[in-house]
């Protein structure tokens, strides 16, 4: 490339002149090419050490004039022939200007001056706009392009100087971290390390310091351990490993690729050697700090943060800490974690002014809000500049009504359509009787019947219970007017100051009257349903009457929703959790309907509104409990793991116990996924919820630990995992809160308590206090820490145990050992998750579905499937290869999708390598058969429908019916479309499956003449290249000219029975002719396809599409005749005259003595067959009634032993897998630079 003129000193240090005129020197680096000695090599070693972005670029152009000693670098170049078409375009154009001055400065001032207009113009034409990577990233990112052979897709993050270890030796290098890549180069001494590992085959990523290692960055895959160290700061490599490798393990879970954020706001200045990636992944890690700690909406984005102080009325105090803006919010966090945490909307902003500057208020900046709160933040650094950053995101605020006033929390939600509905008590009937049928739900569900209330079901269920006159009754009020004076002190609504006050009141328990109104707003819920109104509504009504996996479900599960609350055993609530529901399941399909979002929601419903319950919903499952409600409950195992490693630190005597029993993985599912709900006494599970919302998950693991560690004695003594449950679930029946208002509520796990003594009893209250007491120092933070390294490691077993189950899905039916399916699948995975990301169209991505069975979840497009039957086929054809490769698709792609699975390639792969000599001769026939041989030929694949079978589950693979196959096959398709989830689809097809009958070689069509010429085509390509290639010809040439001989004579024996005679004499003279004029005949063949244009032989074998059919009509013999039956026209031959056609027509193929494949493929047409069919292979029409049946193709093969031997020679595929794993990175070609050695280490 061109560079920007520099100056060089010493022109022959460690470069070597290669060539040379007056004006400009080529020089090649010492260490680069062959030779060198010590010098090359300590060369090579000291720049990939010492220069800051890896290797020098191996060639140089410099340019000087006679008298000066000062060298200027114009151009470098990374190949020869980069360097020469620079070198060239000097010569061409420069040389002569240059030799007309007089003065050598105004020579170099022209030299300057050209090169920087070239590299100017080469900029406009090349760079996208908006680049901003500076110069010397650029150049990093060229060089790791071509050192490790990736495309121009793949960006560079970051590169870093290290040391990998090597055993025990360190090899000191360089580190590239790119989106999809962890790549490592290092070349010290003549020795070359390169390593590529793709994050989604990462399985932990470690930061330690042993013995051996100094503090080093362990990466660990399924195969190996790598170690790295001696990095400048391991602290930032590692954070950014982590971002990259949770990408990719976000793309492994939900199939959402790394999609660059073009929103980031531009940096004032260029900042040195930070890629623009670079910048986005640490925006995108600030953002996701920021809306977790604030619980903001998910689209929230962070736009800037300073330090300074806020004035605290509650304690008149300045606080110090750090303000947060961003589009929609001002936040604000204390640096002591407890003191005060502050979230103003900005739809709430009425006023922000500057107030004036004094000694102790320096710089301030007052803010008030329309519910005449007023925030007084000081110390602010550029104030005048984030005046302005806040009054721009308050223009783009849509005004809204003020939602800080207590009052006006509970709105009415008649406005969005539904009716309010008068409170119930007890004793008033149900709205709907409870026994009413599934069917009368169904109609007045998609009706829209039934009314929904205005508010949460425990008001208008509530009992007239005598508790609320009680000493429970006073305390609950007394819980109220603390709340009440708090409000007072701290705000209300969502610009309330959150305190360390805040927390006491919240884990003291949240009186029932408030708790919605807390719930949204600890969650954040609030903020969502503000700034979408109308949104809940909308949905309710979009969904209505609408089917699907998700709503037979919730349906099912309707009445197991907390059945012993009065508020579920009539219609009223049934309807609002059905409705809600259904609305979540419709705004996340990836979610759809989880079991326990039921009994979460129901709770959600006793305290608020309908819609206040979907957006908490909403809160919970897409912030809170992230990945908790999906097929793979993913986030619920990750956080199983978090609470197995806790035990181990925190109780280090049960850990062992617990997992000998494995009863860690079987609670923690329970209690994490239902928030407890399902396993305590409801009055005392929802005082776990408030804490929840206020703390989020770490309450959870808390009361968790707290729980074990209450038990610890009784579950050291059980001897089994049934003992250990019966413990645990005795104990969490007998907590109890016995401060609630509401009568207790049956619980279903009484059951369990049973025995003499009455059992004891533990307060919810006293147990949150205890487990706060001993592990209250679990921080938010280091709970995501070990989110991240959890989810590695199960997102990993689960990818580990599809694999499994995929495998033994279909081991049975297949050649292969289960060992080589599992490289075959991981090859096929790769493939897929490379479309993924280095595609440009995003199909096979597009088509994954994580609610399919597991063999439908990876599938590969027809470029894909070309790539790896090239690589792993034992059949390689050379050139021809692609074109086979895109029959054995159209053969193996059963559903017309475009798409094939891994039982379909693994099915055809093991046709190749494991079927027996009929089988392989059987899947060959069929490549050249419709719908195999051309998706051009569409009409005549339809004329062979009737015979070919389409499903070839197995080698010998099952028949279609005659009948309205195509139209079951696309009301299938049709059905899988609509609704991709839907099983019935699957079950049928198995059916299928199981009721075909098996194909016989009888099912097969005949072949005509067309198709037979492409069969030949394919044989003298596959032996192309092959060691013992000229018997291969021989024999193949023999069987070629046999079966055409059988074509021509069974055509007569098919089509002219009366006039049978004559023909067979014609047919005689006519053959003896063109044995004697074979290789006249040939040569004038060759002629002609010389002025024939070159046509895709696809094209060529579409011929007339009434061939089949016309073959089909007129056949009036059954299909063994004209076989080799006694009396067969076959017999009729002599054996000296077989043996001299066969010589001669042997010799006329090959003695050409050109081996192409367009040559011998055609060839083949004129050996033993008439001069008419020359005639009609390149004139208009075809010889529609010539055609084979696949047992006169076997009978005829299996007769020449070179043929038999090369289809049953063995080909081991674990070698092809290898080699495939190697060169599946290197895509781009290396013809464009030299790799200087191959991949090693």
């Amino acid at each position: 490339m061109w560079l920007g003129p520099e100056e060089v000193l010493l022109a022959n240090a460690l470069w070597v002149t290669e060539r040379a005129n007056p004006f400009f020197l080529l020089q090649r680096r010492r260490g680069h090419g062959k030779g060198g000695g010590l010098t090359g090599l300590l060369v090579g070693t000291l720049d990939v050490v010492l220069d800051s972005s890896a290797r020098v670029a191996p060639y140089r152009i410099l340019h000087q004039t006679q008298d000066s000693q000062v060298y200027w670098a114009v151009a470098c170049g990374s190949s020869r022939k980069e360097i020469t078409k620079h070198w060239e375009w000097l010569e061409n154009n420069l040389l002569q200007t240059l030799s007309i001055f007089d003065n050598e400065e105004d020579i170099t001032t022209f030299v300057k001056g050209k090169i920087h207009g070239i590299i100017a113009e080469e900029n406009k034409n090349q760079q996208p706009q908006g680049e901003e990577d500076p110069g010397k990233f650029k150049e990093a990112e060229l060089k790791m392009r071509k050192q490790f052979g990736m495309p121009e897709v793949e960006k560079l993050v970051n590169y870093y100087s290290c040391s990998y270890w090597k055993g025990r030796v360190p090899r000191q290098g360089w580190l590239y971290l790119t989106v999809n890549h962890l790549c490592f180069y290092s070349f010290l001494l003549g020795k070359e390390v390169t390593l590529v590992v793709q994050w989604v085959d990462v399985t932990q990523l470690e930061k330690n310091a042993t013995l051996l290692f100094p503090e080093c960055i362990k990466v660990s895959t399924r195969d190996s351990e790598l170690y790295f160290s001696m990095f400048l700061n391991i602290n930032e490599t590692f954070k950014l490993m982590e971002q990259l490798a949770n990408i990719a393990m976000r793309q492994l879970l939900d199939n959402e690729g790394f999609l660059e954020d073009k929103s980031l706001p531009k940096p004032s200045k260029p900042l040195k050697n930070i890629s623009a990636l670079k910048r986005d992944l640490d925006a995108r890690a600030k953002n996701d700090w920021y809306r977790a700690t604030f619980r903001l909406p998910k689209d929230e984005r962070l736009d800037g943060h300073t330090d300074c102080t806020l004035w605290t009325p509650f304690n008149k105090m300045h606080i110090p800490g750090q303000m947060f803006v961003s589009n929609n919010y001002i936040c604000f966090a204390s640096k002591a974690e407890e003191a005060c945490h502050l979230i103003i909307p900005l739809r709430e902003v009425a006023i922000v002014e500057k107030a004036d500057s004094s000694s102790v208020l320096p710089r301030p900046l007052s803010i008030s809000t329309k519910s005449k709160m007023t925030f007084l933040f000081a110390n602010l650094k550029d104030r005048d500049f984030l005046v302005q950053r806040i009054s721009d995101f308050l223009q783009k605020t849509p005004s809204k009504k003020s939602d800080g006033n207590g009052r006006e929390w509970k709105g009415s939600f008649s406005d969005t359509g539904y009716e309010e509905f008068p409170e119930l008590s007890s004793s008033s009937p149900p709205a709907v009787s409870p026994t009413s049928t599934l069917n009368n739900q169904l109609v007045s569900f998609c009706t829209g019947e039934v009314p929904t209330a205005s508010q949460g079901l425990l008001k208008l269920f509530r009992r007239n219970s005598e508790e609320l006159l009680g000493p429970k009754g006073a305390k609950e009020k007394m819980k109220e007017e603390s709340w009440n004076i708090h409000f007072f002190e701290y705000g209300r609504g969502m610009c309330m100051y959150r305190t360390a006050k805040t927390r006491e009141l919240v884990l003291k328990g949240i009186p029932e009257n408030l708790r919605g109104e807390l719930w949204l707003l600890f969650s954040g819920a609030w903020n969502e349903m503000v700034t979408l109104p109308g949104y809940y509504a909308e949905l309710v009504e979009k969904s209505m009457g609408k089917y699907s996996l998700a709503t037979e479900e919730i349906e099912r599960d309707l009445h197991r929703s907390m059945p012993e609350h009065p508020a579920f055993q009539n219609e009223l609530g049934i309807a609002a959790l059905r409705r809600v529901l259904t609305a979540y399941a419709f705004r996340n399909p990836t979610i759809g309907y989880c079991q326990a979002m039921n009994i979460v929601t129901s709770v959600l419903l006793l305290y608020c509104n309908e819609e206040e319950a979907f957006w908490l919903l909403v809160a919970l499952c897409e912030r809170m409990l992230p990945d908790y409600y999906n097929t793979r409950v993913v986030g619920a195992l990750v956080d199983q793991g978090i609470f197995e490693e806790l035990t181990r630190d925190f109780l280090p005597q049960l850990s062992e116990k617990m997992q000998e029993l494995g009863v860690i993985s079987t609670i923690s599912l329970s209690w994490f996924l239902t928030l407890f709900l399902s396993v305590m006494p409801f009055e005392s599970a929802v005082v776990i919820v408030d804490c929840f919302f206020y703390e989020g998950i770490k309450l959870i693991l808390q009361v968790s630990l707290a729980i074990l560690d209450a038990n610890m004695e009784k579950l050291l003594n059980c001897c089994d995992e049934g003992e250990a449950m019966t413990v645990l679930g005795r104990y969490l029946d007998n907590v109890v809160n016995r401060q609630s208002i509401s009568p207790p509520i049956p619980h279903l796990h009484a059951l369990l308590t049973s025995g003499d003594e009455p059992p004891l009893e533990i307060d919810i209250f006293e147990l949150i206090k205890t487990s706060y007491e001993k592990f209250s120092n679990l921080r938010a933070d280091d709970i995501e820490q070990m989110r991240f390294k959890q989810r590695l490691k199960v997102i990993q077993s689960l990818e580990d145990t599809a694999k499994r189950s995929v495998v033994r899905a279909i081991s049975g039916d297949i050649g292969f050992s289960m060992e080589e399916l599992e490289e075959l699948y991981m090859v096929f995975k790769a493939k897929h998750l490379t479309s993924c990301y280095w595609g440009s169209s995003r199909t096979a991505a597009a088509h994954r579905d994580q609610s399919l069975p597991y063999l439908e979840q990876y599938r590969v497009d027809l470029e894909q499937f070309r790539e790896l039957f090239a690589s792993l086929t034992p059949w390689s054809c050379g050139l021809h290869t692609p074109v086979l490769a895109g029959r054995m698709f159209r053969l193996l792609d059963e559903n017309r999708d475009s798409l094939i699975n891994f039982k379909e390639f693994v099915t055809g792969m093991s046709g190749m390598y494991h079927g027996d000599l009929t089988e392989k001769f059987k899947l060959l026939y069929k490549l050249h058969l419709p719908p195999a041989l051309s998706s051009e030929e569409a009409e005549s694949a339809l004329e062979a429908t009737n015979y070919f079978t389409e499903d070839i589950t197995t080698e010998e693979a099952a028949a279609q019916e005659e009948g309205g196959g195509r139209n079951e096959d696309s009301k299938e398709k049709e059905e899988k479309g609509t609704s991709p989830q839907d099983y019935r689809y699957y079950l049928r097809m198995w059916a299928k499956e199981k009721n075909s009958k098996k194909e016989t070689i009888k099912d097969l069509p005949k072949m005509s003449q067309e198709q037979f010429i492409e069969l030949c085509k394919t044989l003298y390509n596959m032996f192309s290249e092959d060691p013992v290639e000229q018997e291969l010809y021989h024999a193949i040439a023999t069987v070629a000219s046999l079966l055409l001989r059988i074509g021509e004579v069974g055509k007569k024996f098919s089509n002219r029975p009366m006039k049978k005679d004559e023909d067979c004499k014609a047919n005689n003279t006519q053959e003896a002719a063109c044995e004697e004029e074979s290789p006249i005949s040939e040569h004038s063949q060759n002629s002609a396809v010389e002025q024939r244009p070159q046509v895709e032989p696809e094209e060529r074998a579409s011929g007339d599409i009434q061939a089949e059919k016309t073959q089909q009509e007129n056949q009036t013999l059954g299909d063994g005749d004209g076989g080799e039956g006694p009396g067969s026209p076959l017999q009729l031959l002599s054996d000296d005259e077989t043996k001299d056609d066969m010589s001669m027509s042997s010799y006329s193929m090959v003695s050409t003595g050109s081996l192409q494949c367009e040559d011998i493929a055609d060839d083949t047409v004129l050996v033993g067959c008439e001069a008419s069919s020359s005639a009609a292979r390149y004139g208009s029409t075809i010889d529609t009634d010539w055609s084979i049946s696949f047992e006169q193709v076997l009978a005829s093969m299996l007769t020449e032993t070179a043929l038999v031997n090369y289809f049953e020679k063995k080909v081991d595929i674990g070698l092809k897998i290898k080699e495939q794993k190697k060169v599946e990175r290197q895509f781009s070609s290396s013809s464009d630079y030299e790799l200087s050695s191959s991949v090693s280490g």
